[in-house]
């Protein structure tokens, strides 16, 4: 635990993650079609969790709507962020912590909890399940999570295909000789295979709804030196990626997505 919170301090202190989701067009593709399908659960009144809240883009929106909102965020440097834009919002509580340990919250507290970042840095299969019966623990009978997970297919032709000559090395460290995902702490950021992750829930208190692609393929073709996408097309790409989204065909594809399902 000490090594892989060691490991994303120092990536989040070198990065700006409060402009990821402004900056480019897969970030804000990223943000419509989650924002789209977390209202589709809110209900008024709704008492939200968000885990691994980042520096709030989600928790601090939704807060904003009137709904009651709680964000707990490991990164010191995102939580600072996260306290700075939550402040004169009184309703939204602000805590730092681990996704594998929830005590702070008691049973049942939560009507929508959205696991956000928490998926990207767990490597033991221990910590995975743990942080996953964590989030079904607070969460209220009937109520609904949110949990999102890397494509490591679209991060093999993101990262490695993108970058010549490094295929191999990619393909060797994401799968075993048996093609099933490796997880790793020098992975940094992990992916899964689409039904690998489902898998994860066959025994958990909850019942599947949907998996969704969030960003399509906009993560490598923003990479294109010549890649342009105007107001106008962005438009009609988020409507395209609302009709797509939940394709099975197409879902290995997006580098984001997100797992839903409703706690029994």
């Amino acid at each position: 635990m000490e090594k892989r919170t060691e490991n994303v301090t120092k990536f989040y202190e070198k990065i700006e993650e409060d402009k990821r989701l402004l900056s480019s067009r897969q970030g804000q593709l990223e943000y419509y079609i989650t924002m789209n399908y977390i209202h589709r659960f809110l209900k008024e009144g709704s008492k939200v969790l968000e885990i691994g809240a980042g520096t709030g883009r989600y928790s601090i929106a939704l807060a904003k709507e009137g709904y009651e909102v709680s964000s707990i965020e490991l990164v010191e440097d995102n939580l600072k962020v996260l306290r700075e834009n939550a402040k004169g919002i009184t309703n939204i509580d602000v805590r730092q912590g681990d996704a594998i340990d929830l005590s702070c919250y008691e049973d049942n507290s939560f009507d929508v909890t959205l696991v956000f970042g928490p998926m990207y840095h767990l490597y033991e299969e221990k910590d995975v399940q743990k942080s996953l019966d964590e989030a079904i623990r607070v969460t209220k009978k009937g109520g609904t999570i949110l949990v999102a997970f890397l494509s490591v297919h679209a991060i093999m032709c993101s990262n490695y295909l993108y970058k010549w000559g490094t295929f191999t090395d990619g393909f060797n460290e994401n799968f075993d000789e048996k093609f099933k995902v490796r997880h790793f702490e020098e992975q940094l950021f992990t992916g899964y295979d689409i039904c690998e992750f489902e898998d994860l829930f066959k025994e958990k208190e909850v019942d599947y709804i949907t998996t969704v692609a969030v960003d399509n393929v906009l993560e490598i073709a923003e990479r294109r030196d010549d890649f342009t996408l105007p107001d106008e097309d962005f438009e009609t790409f988020k409507k395209y990626q609302l009709l797509v989204c939940e394709k099975r065909e197409l879902l290995g594809s997006s580098s984001h997505l997100l797992y839903i399902c409703k706690k029994r």
